[in-house]
């Protein structure tokens, strides 16, 4: 399937891009580069756009950059003040949880969205005429002096074609195509010995009201369901693991059971395992970070998880996909003719923001899921201070920090 249309007049002078994936990242890219004058070609190889997801945060990074493409209405919001999340045991006990709308600094509160709405705001966003080709992708790269020849290969169909661009946008995600064809066989994935499990609920869990959630935390494993003002909530189960392939040589749920034994389930963990198991799509994964020296080569780029991957843990990858791809077209405006200035200072820029979040997420996995009782210790004591007026107020403070270190810095803005 491909959309096509008028290109603008100035595309053929600034130049034809290629950006394979149409995740959040690509869509961001292709929408910031036709705004300046760019003709981006988009291929996915799914047959389709994707229309399911799960739970994300945006952050004032991406919120500041979805507003500039001009998608941030239609991304919309599934906060609400009356959103709340319970820590819960076994048996079924409640206390108080952790509550993003009631962070003490307003810029610290990220909107709660599915991943498709996000998508969705973005695909709205991008001008009718940009084509997009379905069941596709590269098989090979190569560079010359005056462009980037790309073979494409239609999956669908079985046609192969070669096209040049002056510009290769590899946003195909944590294990990334791109990444292999431009850069080489290397490694770049970093396990940090997590594994996840998620999926979109139907119906809220059976005592709780649609606007609740709820943690269940215990050393090495824990279980989440996220709320929303509108939508039922999204499931998530993670866990630390010793043998990632082990993880992946049964059926998903059998994992995540054992994962969570040999202990009772007790009727409230039951539950969350039958609805994860009867779901009809779910994610199952082991968490990985991209670590690279560089995030470009010649005429390629990487964007999004393909070249950082913050994980789930830093709650940061849809801002940093968005915030990224805005930004690089950005740089390509400002170093017109400038292929190589571009990507240096597009790199330099977002590169230490990138790092920062990395680093975060290391810190912010204790309060996902406690990798032993030390960490446990830490992380209630961490919620029984949230709840304190003053000390909630101080460690908000904290939570934004200066610059780079606030959720809020728009990277974007240059």
């Amino acid at each position: 399937m491909t959309r096509k249309g008028v290109v603008m007049k100035d595309a053929a002078r600034r130049g034809r891009a290629l950006v394979v994936g149409l995740g959040i990242a690509g869509i961001a890219t292709a929408v910031r580069l036709r705004q300046v004058g760019w003709e981006p070609v988009l291929v996915e190889r799914a047959a389709a756009r994707r229309s399911s997801g799960y739970f994300v945060m945006l952050f004032g990074t991406g919120v500041a950059s979805a507003r500039r493409l001009g998608a941030l209405e239609a991304i919309g919001d599934r906060s609400h003040p009356r959103l709340a999340a319970y820590e819960v045991n076994r048996a079924g006990r409640r206390t108080p949880g952790m509550n993003p709308a009631n962070l003490p600094n307003a810029a610290m509160r990220p909107r709660q969205l599915l991943r498709g709405d996000v998508e969705e705001g973005l695909f709205s966003a991008l001008p009718a005429d940009v084509e997009i080709r379905y069941s596709t992708v590269p098989t090979r790269i190569t560079q010359d002096a005056s462009a980037a020849e790309v073979t494409l290969h239609d999956t669908a169909s079985g046609a192969t074609v070669t096209e040049r661009f002056d510009l290769v946008v590899g946003a195909d995600g944590m294990r990334s195509t791109v990444r292999k064809l431009a850069f080489g066989p290397e490694e770049y994935l970093h396990p940090l010995n997590y594994m996840i499990g998620a999926t979109a609920l139907d119906a809220p869990i059976e005592g709780f009201g649609l606007h609740e959630g709820l943690v269940l935390a215990e050393p090495g494993r824990s279980a989440w369901t996220f709320p929303f003002s509108d939508h039922p909530p999204t499931l998530l189960f993670s866990y630390r693991t010793d043998d990632i392939v082990a993880e992946f040589s049964r059926p998903p749920i059998e994992s995540i059971r054992a994962a969570f034994g040999p202990q009772p389930a007790g009727p409230l963990l039951e539950t969350l395992f039958t609805r994860f198991e009867q779901a009809p799509d779910y994610l199952f994964d082991a968490v990985h970070q991209v670590k690279m020296p560089r995030w470009h080569r010649g005429r390629v780029v990487l964007a999004g998880d393909a070249a950082w991957c913050v994980t789930l843990y830093a709650g940061m990858g849809a801002s940093s996909a968005i915030a990224g791809g805005e930004l690089l077209g950005t740089m390509l405006q400002r170093h017109p003719g400038d292929l190589p200035g571009a990507l240096r200072a597009w790199e330099a820029r977002l590169r230490p923001f990138i790092h920062t979040e990395q680093n975060s997420a290391l810190i912010m996995r204790r309060l996902f899921t406690p990798q032993d009782r030390k960490e446990q210790l830490m992380r209630t004591m961490m919620l029984r201070l949230m709840h304190a007026p003053v000390l909630g107020q101080t460690m908000g403070k904290i939570m934004k920090g200066p610059d780079m270190k606030n959720k809020a810095f728009d990277v974007a803005a240059v």
